[in-house]
């Protein structure tokens, strides 16, 4: 890996924490838990169109790990690595299906399978059936909050893009 495309990197992994360190700072106004907008993942969206899903993958392993690490939850580590690694997947595979076209769409597959990573996840880790009464919620939260990321997205490559590209 060379030092630009590595410095890239770090910067935007540093930007996805960020992210992720000031939302969850934010008071949750829903009372459900595990229901947040997921906004560090306008980051990973934006790399997945614009580099490498290997490049994606890198800034998204990079970030959980980082922010297990700060917020000193080592169980919040294995939610977050079946719910992110799920949603990437998803996400790559639908957008090459899309061809990079209606990221909104991939952002919203990415946070239902993001939630249905976190809720298999909680059901491997408690064994009990009753966590499963958070899907409904889970689905239609992870529909608005990712089509609310994906449009973020959407917007962050218009506008961020061309000014990328003149350095």
């Amino acid at each position: 890996m060379n030092l630009k495309r590595l410095t890239r990197l770090s910067v935007f992994t540093v930007i996805a924490l960020t992210i992720f360190i000031l939302e969850s700072a934010i008071p949750n106004p829903v009372p459900i838990p595990g229901i947040k907008l997921g906004l560090s993942n306008i980051v990973t969206l934006f790399l997945l169109l614009n580099f490498t899903p290997a490049d994606a993958f890198f800034v998204l392993l990079a970030r959980i790990l980082l922010s297990a690490f700060f917020s000193g939850q080592a169980v919040s580590l294995i939610y977050s690595l079946c719910g992110g690694l799920l949603c990437f997947a998803v996400m790559c595979l639908i957008n090459r299906f899309l061809s990079g076209h209606f990221i909104f769409i991939t952002s919203i597959f990415g946070a239902l399978f993001h939630n249905a990573g976190q809720i298999a996840a909680a059901f491997l880790i408690t064994r009990s059936s009753g966590i499963l009464t958070y899907l409904p919620f889970l689905i239609l939260s992870g529909a608005i909050t990712g089509f609310f990321t994906g449009l973020c997205a959407h917007y962050a490559q218009k506008y961020l893009l061309p000014h990328m590209k003149r350095q």
